[in-house]
């Protein structure tokens, strides 16, 4: 196996940022608060010394470094759970150093990440089922725009939310469905046309806003939004509680959504169709899978989780249609897909990330922290590219993905 270095250099980089922090830490505790008012008991808050901290963090951080070269010149990979708990170390190193003398919220925080989380996670799938069959899917933003519109102007005119979510779906898959077409009949390239399908998305959902929608928004842009439900007995278990078991509908389905992507993927014969035609098509056309149909159908099915995953902010959050509403939330789930390595279970850990670094920037803007917001929005983007560089590990889509195929 050939020996690769990138990992333990990263490592490094990080520990000498831990020991810079660990060295200048300001005397002083970091308070952290783990309730949200209706568990079915407390759990205490503690304070951690700030100094004291960064320096057992240091220490645990060179240690991993250690290991991390020690497998390196050994020709062995560090393991993943590794890196990621050095990543979740270095994180509470930062956490306990920015809210110095304050309190950090940690179930309302967590709380708030998801919600902005739900979005890209659908988003994210919509990639990894694309991706896997050889799509590049650039489309993501267009395809959660239009589940937003198509939900809000739905549920307004019926007042079915249910009638809205469905609508959400189909909008979603007919954007994909664009992108499947020109991608995959008319051999067009497909960063081109999913960037052209996100701003015909954008200009069309802005032109019927303006021309339609603002004629009466209490009758189309006024749409019912999902209850809160609460599951007995589990939404009152301490931290895990009112984060997982008190949401809405539509988070509820993102969970399932999560579970039978994964298991539709790597544990049924579909799904190694989907992965066969993906790597390697001609062979996968050779013993009798059908190419084209599957590539459609993936692509499809994907616009219809990211429809309803553009659903949560009509629907979910914010109760109304407005302009560009998404805000670029269709590109942060493609990186959340790359730097999950095109899998549903690690792109939903990193469409989390996303999620608490948005909410993290706000939680320090109600405390007044001198941190830039600016680096808080920058820093998911940076790991991203620390993926993408193949530091944290070999960083590579399915070999056919972006690459048209033309039956011979």
């Amino acid at each position: 196996m050939k020996r690769s270095i990138k990992t333990p250099i990263a490592f490094s980089i990080f520990v000498v940022m831990s020991l810079w922090l660990a060295a200048t830490a300001p005397a002083g505790t970091t308070l952290f608060s783990f309730n949200a008012g209706n568990e079915l008991f407390e759990v205490p808050d503690f304070e951690i010394p700030v100094a004291g901290a960064g320096w057992l963090i240091f220490s645990l951080l060179g240690l991993a470094t250690a290991a991390s070269w020690y497998l390196a010149l050994k020709r062995k990979k560090t393991p993943l759970w590794v890196t990621g708990l050095f990543a979740f170390a270095f994180v509470q190193q930062l956490l306990v150093l920015i809210f110095v003398g304050e309190m950090f919220p940690v179930t309302t925080t967590l709380q708030g990440s998801l919600a902005l989380a739900v979005p890209l996670i659908f988003g994210s799938l919509a990639g990894v089922l694309s991706e896997r069959v050889g799509v590049i899917n650039i489309a993501i933003e267009g395809q959660l725009l239009a589940g937003a519109f198509a939900s809000a102007m739905v549920t307004s005119i019926t007042h079915s939310l249910t009638a809205g979510l469905i609508a959400a779906a189909i909008a979603g898959s007919l954007i994909a469905g664009i992108l499947a077409v020109f991608a995959i009949k008319y051999v067009v390239d497909q960063i081109i046309v999913g960037v052209v399908v996100n701003v015909l998305v954008i200009g069309l959902t802005s032109f019927l806003y303006s021309t339609v929608m603002t004629r009466d928004l209490v009758a189309l842009n006024q749409p019912e939004r999902f209850d809160q439900i609460d599951i007995p007995l589990l939404s009152q278990i301490p931290i895990l509680g009112p984060l997982l078991f008190s949401q809405t509908l539509i988070v509820y389905l993102m969970y399932i959504a999560v579970a039978v992507v994964y298991v539709a993927l790597f544990k049924t014969r579909w799904g190694l169709r989907v992965r066969a035609v993906g790597e390697y098509p001609k062979a996968a056309d050779t013993v009798g899978i059908k190419v084209y149909r599957t590539r459609y159908m993936s692509v499809m099915l994907g616009g219809a989780l990211a429809g309803i995953g553009g659903a949560f902010f009509t629907l979910g959050a914010v109760g109304s249609f407005s302009k560009e509403m998404t805000a670029g939330a269709g590109y942060i789930a493609l990186a959340a897909l790359i730097f999950g390595r095109w899998n549903p279970i690690y792109a939903t850990l990193a469409a989390l990330m996303f999620g608490f670094a948005q909410n993290l920037q706000s939680v320090l803007s109600i405390i007044g922290s001198d941190v830039p917001s600016q680096f808080l929005l920058m820093l998911p983007y940076a790991l991203t590219v620390v993926a993408v560089a193949g530091l944290v590990g070999k960083v590579t889509g399915p070999a056919a993905t972006g690459k048209a195929y033309i039956k011979s």
